[in-house]
């Protein structure tokens, strides 16, 4: 007799970055945390929002450390392990690191998924893992009410080569690596109302590696790198205009994946990006209530890189993108100010 097993979304509350503790929830959790300056060797730590941490090993290495899971946003099992293992490496190139070998976070329900669903998730990890050249090296699992699946990342850049994102300075022009619109689409599915070229869509921009962050290290004029992800384009963005105590002006024509607008205008929504503006919103201003502040705030799960590069080297920075096949898109521009987003008319 063949065993029934539910949908993968059907387990979890949330799925993908849309999972993540909303901003403000997770500033009062973390508020009272020691903090890591008495340590001479830890570079980045958690008294920034930066993406991975990083530890000086000597004069020319510094490794990077991470982790992110989450729980399924796509049903088939492989793209599910893919998009996670993607996301999670996300974090290594976005501070200018190239990855070294990952282990495996499983949590999973053992009595309501079978031991092939489980390996197909795990698979589809390990699939990305060896496109970007690594193994997944070990890992530790439980049995989890509801299937969850990441991994640690590690990874090794040049101590004075590392990418923050704290860095950018007035003048810069803002560059994204990949459109807007995935928690949207992924709404859209745990809805039914995803067709196959929209599911297309979303697996293709989820399962591509940031790879190209790690050619940014050592970059002249490249300042600044955060990967945007659960937080979306605003929040992202105004972290980093925290760390630089700058103002960051974002066009009100941001890129956006196909399909995205006609999910927004039939009424189309995720509960994060209500959140989120009650986290930050009043951080942002220019930005009236309606279809764009939703995809402002929609939680990228695998985003693209926002980069904060000089003016004078932006040519030159697209053209190395396009070469790797990468669309880095002008979103806007940081200048002086108070650290807060400003969204202008495009």
């Amino acid at each position: 007799m063949t065993r029934t097993e539910p949908s993968l979304t059907s387990l979890a509350h949330g799925g993908g970055c849309g999972c993540k503790l909303s901003p403000g929830v997770l500033r009062d959790i973390l508020k009272d945390m020691p903090q890591g300056a008495m340590f001479a060797d830890l570079m980045v730590g958690n008294e920034t929002s930066d993406d991975a941490a990083v530890w000086r090993l000597n004069d020319t290495q510094a490794l990077v450390a991470t982790t992110d899971f989450f729980m399924p946003v796509v049903d088939d099992p492989f793209h599910f392990g893919q998009i996670a293992a993607t996301n999670a490496l996300s974090d290594v190139y976005a501070m200018g690191g190239t990855p070294i070998l990952a282990l495996a976070l499983v949590g999973m329900p053992i009595n309501v998924l079978s031991s092939e669903t489980i390996g197909r998730i795990l698979q589809g990890g390990a699939s990305v893992c060896a496109a970007a050249g690594i193994p997944v090296a070990g890992g530790h699992s439980i049995d989890s009410v509801e299937p969850i699946y990441g991994l640690v990342a590690l990874g090794l850049v040049h101590p004075d080569h590392i990418l923050t994102n704290a860095g950018a300075r007035p003048g810069d022009r803002l560059v994204l690596t990949k459109p807007l619109g995935v928690g949207i689409l992924s709404a859209a599915l745990k809805q039914g109302r995803l067709d196959e070229a929209g599911y297309a869509t979303l697996v293709a921009s989820t399962t591509r590696l940031n790879r190209f962050g790690a050619r940014l290290a050592g970059r002249g004029g490249v300042h600044a790198v955060t990967d945007v992800t659960g937080f979306g384009l605003l929040g992202h963005a105004l972290e980093m205009a925290r760390g630089a105590g700058v103002t960051v002006e974002l066009s009100a024509d941001p890129p956006v994946l196909p399909g995205v607008r006609a999910l927004l205008e039939a009424g189309l929504r995720t509960g994060a990006s209500g959140r989120h503006w009650a986290a930050y919103g009043q951080d942002v201003l220019g930005l009236d209530e309606g279809e764009l502040r939703t995809l402002m705030t929609d939680p990228q799960t695998s985003g693209g890189l926002l980069i904060a590069v000089a003016e004078g080297e932006l040519a030159e920075l697209q053209a190395a993108a396009r070469a790797e096949g990468v669309d880095a898109v002008v979103v806007g521009r940081v200048v002086e100010g108070p650290a807060q987003v400003r969204v202008r008319p495009s």
